[in-house]
């Protein structure tokens, strides 16, 4: 027993003596050429920081933008804004949330609307109510001078359309001037096209603020 707790020790101890070698040798490198391994380790904090952004924008966070007026006022012209990709990852979209997307008609275009009909849901939109399964629908986040558009009254009346499972009917909350689920040749978002849901706007300051 006492010979295996020597034999141990010298292990440990042969262990550290090759540590601090490899430690003392590493320090006389760094000595002999100070200004190359001040810029190494800045290379590597930037390729740390360059591929932890990249995953953070490809896997975790969107950036968009809304270019017209489609979300006012909710989301004013031009308002910057985050969304979460992995918000959909256990969960469906909900009734009101704010999604990106890839617009059905271009996937290469990126939208941003409000899911307004669920998979399997009927919605039809009657003197600029909006009706679900023939319930009106309380919208409190609308345009109040929605009567004010001027899409020559097919703003008001459209429909009814009956949403597909996987699927989700859109419209924007500026509702009279929104190119929408209601006047696309692909009226309904995949759930595949969704990119995220729209979290926070952030640019410019005066629109900062959480999305609901």
């Amino acid at each position: 027993m006492e010979k295996q707790t020597i034999k141990k020790n010298q292990i440990e101890e042969e262990s550290l003596t090759g540590r601090a070698l490899r430690k003392q040798k590493k320090a006389e490198r760094r000595a002999k050429n100070p200004k190359l391994y001040a810029i190494l380790d800045w290379v590597l904090v930037i390729v740390i920081a360059l591929a932890a952004a990249l995953i953070i924008n490809f896997c975790i966070i969107v950036n968009s933008t809304v270019p017209s007026g489609s979300m006012e006022n909710t989301i004013m012209t031009n308002t910057r804004m985050i969304g979460f990709r992995l918000s959909y990852l256990f969960h469906e979209p909900e009734r009101g949330d704010i999604i990106i997307f890839h617009y059905p008609d271009d996937p290469k275009q990126i939208f941003v609307k409000r899911v307004i009909g669920l998979p399997g849901e009927t919605v039809e939109v009657k003197a600029g109510i909006t009706y679900i399964d023939g319930e009106a629908l309380e919208e409190d986040y609308i345009n109040p001078d929605y009567w004010k558009g001027t899409m020559e009254g097919k703003a008001y009346d459209s429909g009814p359309f009956t949403v597909p499972e996987g699927s989700y009917f859109v419209m924007g909350d500026n509702r009279a001037n929104s190119h929408d689920s209601r006047f696309w040749k692909n009226h309904y978002v995949s759930k595949k096209a969704i990119i995220g849901k729209a979290l926070f706007c952030y640019w410019p300051a005066s629109n900062m603020g959480a999305l609901k």
